[in-house]
């Protein structure tokens, strides 16, 4: 008798803890993540770490790597990717980051979150703070179009997507190369290396890409400020690029 009231007893208690571990954990607020690959900002949406580069969809699922170095085709299906170490794609529209994205179950990012993330938890003009370091970032480079068609008139649609432009030195680094171009959320690139897209579109219905590229991040604001809204959604050429955004879990 006296066993099985202890074991009744021990029984009891344990039942106790187990309910009040329960409460305990229910009065933990879930912590909200975000995809791989991606940085939560102050747990209210994600951005790619690293600047997007894209793969072609193929049937059931496939998927196969398609090259930085020349525009998008049309017809083919492409997804976004955030990868370090890789050439991150250029030569794409606002229209065609927009669907990459998509594909990712992602979106491209509000221009108000892009700016957000770019300038860090103690906003900055750069991502590394509010004085300008020449080269942290991928910056102030040698422009490739005269390096290959010389001088004159040569800044047209053709020669701005020569698929040789960014394969000369010294022109877009790998994504995260530039080791200390990135914020205190641990994002890299967002000022150089190549302008990036938003979900933004100006009233005479011009798409918006911000952050400048490894030419020039000063002509049209200075590091997180810099913003180029002068162009159509469909507009490519081999200077822009993009990110992706997408709602935290």
């Amino acid at each position: 008798m006296r066993r099985a009231a202890v074991r009744s007893r021990r029984g009891a208690a344990l039942g106790a803890a187990v309910v009040l571990g329960v409460g305990a954990m229910a009065l933990v607020p879930r912590r909200r993540g975000c995809p791989a690959g991606m940085i939560s900002i102050a747990s209210e949406f994600c951005i790619d770490r690293w600047e997007g580069s894209v793969v072609e969809v193929l049937a059931r699922g496939r998927s196969r790597p398609w090259t930085p170095y020349g525009p998008l085709r049309t017809g083919v299906h492409y997804r976004a990717v955030s990868r370090p170490g890789v050439v991150p794609q250029a030569y794409i529209s606002q229209v065609q980051a927009r669907a990459a994205c998509r594909a990712a179950g992602k979106r491209l990012c509000a221009e108000a979150e892009w700016e957000r993330a770019c300038r860090g938890p103690t906003p900055s003009t750069w991502p590394y703070g509010d004085t300008y370091v020449p080269q942290r970032c991928n910056d102030h480079r040698e422009g490739p179009v005269r390096r290959i068609f010389g001088p004159g008139d040569v800044f047209h649609e053709q020669q701005m997507n020569d698929p040789r432009l960014n394969q000369l030195a010294g022109t877009v680094a790998r994504t995260g190369a530039h080791v200390r171009c990135r914020n205190r959320f641990g994002v890299f690139d967002m000022v150089g290396n190549l302008h990036e897209w938003v979900e933004s579109t100006t009233r005479g219905g011009h798409g918006v890409f911000r952050g400048g590229y490894y030419v020039d991040v000063h002509q049209n604001g200075a590091g997180c400020d810099y913003a180029t809204r002068a162009h159509w959604p469909t507009y490519h050429d081999y200077s822009i690029g993009f990110r992706c955004c997408a709602d935290t879990r």
